[in-house]
């Protein structure tokens, strides 16, 4: 990517600037004590490896899996429902700086100026796909149909397959959403006597097993990058791309060093899924929907679903018996 040693600073010594202010939130301040730079040094070092980091992003993101996930595979509880699932998709909020006239929209539903981004994740705690610098106040399914609306960075379902996604977003093709007015959070079928009691209940338990990934992945990632623990000192396009270069970081390290084993109560679910704002069966639908057949897609999705889950629950019936 033309990275190369400057007169006075090694690619190294970029790099391991840029890890010292992402890894551990530090300022420009603490990493002129550390390395002995100017602060216009340190400047210029930083933003030279957000830069190369981003122009890498699309050759470090995961491919969708092309044949069954291991997960999956090798579970009775999730195969074969679900075996045509490459992973979930989510949004996070990440707490922003952000000043003037504008603030307001990137306040989200909890009072805090954030980016929303979306994220699309694997089993194997890789990200897919991500997509940064949407307003905190903006709906996550509003995010989800720009990303697959954009001429540039554009969210490509492999034909056949789907995500896993919450009440956040509509059931629809390529993206299976839990049953409204069921229980659907894991914390709702811990405890005795409260396993599920119906097909939809077994669905959504089992659904939210598999979709709990994208929870951990966003754990994962704000432990290994406490630079998103508070709002970046940044400008916000900034901001946006900072989230990108964290990204590939956390792939490459997922791919090459498994290093991303952190205390099991540090990993906790994201923010969102505790307060999950439902859309409307009739909202977030693509161009060709909205033409005519909306309720015929509606239908069918919200048919393959039910399929799913009545199949799940005979098996889970004899399984019993």
């Amino acid at each position: 990517m033309g990275l190369k040693d400057t007169r006075y600073v090694s690619v190294e010594e970029m790099l391991a600037t840029f890890l010292f202010i992402v890894g551990q939130n530090s300022r420009y301040i603490q990493a002129q004590d550390r390395f002995k730079r100017s602060r216009f040094s340190i400047s210029t070092s930083f933003h030279t490896i957000l830069k190369v980091l981003n122009a890498l992003a699309p050759s470090y993101m995961a491919k969708p899996e092309t044949t069954v996930p291991p997960k999956i595979r090798d579970s009775t509880r999730f195969y074969p429902y679900f075996k045509d699932c490459v992973g979930a998709i989510d949004g996070t909020h990440i707490l922003a700086m952000i000043s003037g006239k504008d603030s307001s929209s990137y306040r989200n539903r909890k009072g805090q100026l954030s980016q929303n981004v979306l994220a699309a994740c694997n089993f194997d705690l890789e990200f897919i796909y991500v997509l940064s610098g949407w307003e905190g106040s903006a709906h996550d399914a509003k995010v989800l149909q720009d990303a697959l609306t954009r001429n540039s960075n554009r969210l490509q379902v492999p034909e056949g397959k789907f995500y896993l996604v919450d009440c956040g977003y509509a059931n629809r093709r390529n993206f299976l959403a839990p049953f409204r007015s069921t229980r659907f959070h894991l914390q709702d079928f811990r405890g005795q006597g409260k396993d599920p009691v119906n097909q939809n209940e077994l669905f959504n338990h089992r659904h939210s097993s598999l979709r709990n990934v994208i929870e951990r992945i966003f754990g994962i990632f704000k432990s290994r990058f406490l630079i998103f623990k508070s709002a970046p000192p940044f400008p916000y396009k900034t901001q946006a791309e900072l989230v990108l270069a964290c990204v590939v970081l956390h792939n490459y390290l997922r791919k090459e060093c498994r290093s991303d084993v952190f205390p099991e109560e540090v990993v906790v679910a994201d923010d969102n899924e505790s307060d999950v704002q439902e859309i409307g069966e009739d909202e977030n639908m693509d161009d060709d929907v909205q033409n005519g057949t909306q309720e015929q897609q509606r239908v069918n999705a919200n048919n393959w679903r039910a399929n799913i889950a009545a199949t799940m629950w005979t098996d889970a019936m004899h399984m019993g018996s």
